[in-house]
């Protein structure tokens, strides 16, 4: 994985970072940790400057982000709530589920987009419960572009400072990173497999 995502970088320039954001936002199976701060690298061998790395990444975060929200706004809590009830094995969630996102969002609204764009795997999803609300899309962007900023330019900048250890940080990043994909796959696929277990389990009020 950490080689892969090392050539496609090299092979592309900051317009592959932005890319790789973009689907690390839309599907998180490539996560923001490993490649902004390849990103960095890159910068810090003068391959790209690191400005432009923050950039790229940070507008395809940001374009993942619209997306989410795009699919909240467009289809509302019901078909939303409708589409869970019957594909809601293989998406992993229940329709209770999006009402505790919702009400979570409803009672923090803005600082819950910014700091959800701070956690792994949350970033991807909040902006879901934030189109359902019709949150005003300027207000959106901006929350989400402090979050996201932040975000990429803080990874963006431990590789760019941690280039001198190129060498050491892809021996033991590489087998971390194929771990971590192959830790997300296998808890989707245990969702999967527990789904009619926790179902039953909020049907009984448990």
């Amino acid at each position: 994985m950490f080689d892969w995502i090392s050539g496609f970088i090299d092979a592309v320039g900051a317009f592959g970072i932005g890319v790789l954001m973009f689907l690390e936002n839309v599907f998180p199976p490539i996560p923001s940790e490993l490649i902004m701060p390849l990103g960095g690298f890159n910068a810090a061998a003068g391959r790209e400057h690191l400005v432009w790395v923050i950039v790229a990444g940070s507008l395809g975060s940001l374009a993942g982000a619209l997306f989410w929200y795009w699919i909240g706004r467009r289809l509302g809590t019901h078909r939303l709530k409708r589409l869970a009830a019957r594909h809601g094995r293989w998406l992993t969630i229940l329709p209770e589920d999006l009402d505790r996102s919702n009400d979570w969002f409803t009672r923090h609204g803005g600082s819950a987009v910014l700091i959800g764009r701070l956690i792994p795997t949350v970033r991807t999803f909040i902006s879901v419960p934030a189109g359902v609300a019709r949150m005003p899309m300027a207000s959106f962007l901006a929350f989400s572009a402090v979050g996201t900023v932040s975000w990429t330019a803080l990874l963006a900048m431990a590789g760019y400072l941690l280039q001198a250890q190129y060498g050491l940080v892809a021996g033991w990043l590489d087998p971390v990173s194929t771990v971590v994909v192959a830790g997300i796959v296998g808890l989707y696929l245990w969702r999967v497999a527990t789904y009619g277990r926790r179902k039953r389990r909020k049907a009984a009020g448990g």
